[in-house]
């Protein structure tokens, strides 16, 4: 398997989490530099995560995980499962526009619709994801648990959030930092 991204991408984090002790190359990307080209000739859809496998290119992380955990014989994740991975992958969405958004050199800040629905889109799952914290509902470490905490620690790495609020969703990623493979993920190192 040879999986391409970047280290500081969430979504490829939580496949590197995934993938545990599976043997696979990783090419490190600069998606917006000189890894642009190899990113184009990989995958039409300009996005990373990518996986190769068997002779399968899989171009996105959702299907990348579901491709990797039949692989290692998991139980396919539940429909409560895929709905918290969809308030997770919509919080990040939303805030990695922002991020290239304001790396573009615009006014996230502003009080423009667009970057108005963007703040509250993630605020509000994050008060969503907040209260299932609470409840206990991610205290397996299953895969949208791994997704949870690769957002989580994105948002903080990229001070793209106030955590004012949702500080059990810190107490959630500061529980999970020791586990194996998320350590060695750490977009920081």
């Amino acid at each position: 398997m040879k999986l391409i991204g970047s280290t500081t991408s969430p979504y490829v984090r939580r496949i590197r989490i995934l993938l545990d002790e599976e043997p696979y190359e990783f090419i490190n990307l600069d998606i917006y530099g000189e890894g642009r080209d190899e990113l184009r000739r990989n995958n039409p859809a300009l996005k990373i995560p990518m996986l190769e496998s068997d002779g399968q290119d899989i171009y996105d992380s959702r299907i990348i995980a579901r491709y990797i955990s039949a692989k290692q014989g998991r139980d396919p994740l539940t429909w409560n499962q895929q709905n918290q991975l969809t308030l997770i992958d919509a919080a990040n969405d939303s805030a990695v526009t922002l991020l290239l958004s304001e790396r573009s050199g615009l006014d996230t800040g502003a009080d423009v619709m667009f970057f108005n629905l963007q703040r509250e889109r993630i605020m509000t799952t994050l008060r969503t994801l907040t209260a299932l914290v609470d409840e206990g509902t991610f205290e397996d470490w299953n895969y949208p648990a791994m997704c949870l905490y690769c957002l989580v620690d994105w948002l903080d790495f990229r001070s793209l959030i106030s955590f004012e609020g949702v500080e059990s969703l810190l107490s959630f990623r500061d529980r999970h930092q020791q586990r194996p493979w998320v350590a060695e993920t750490d977009p920081r190192n």
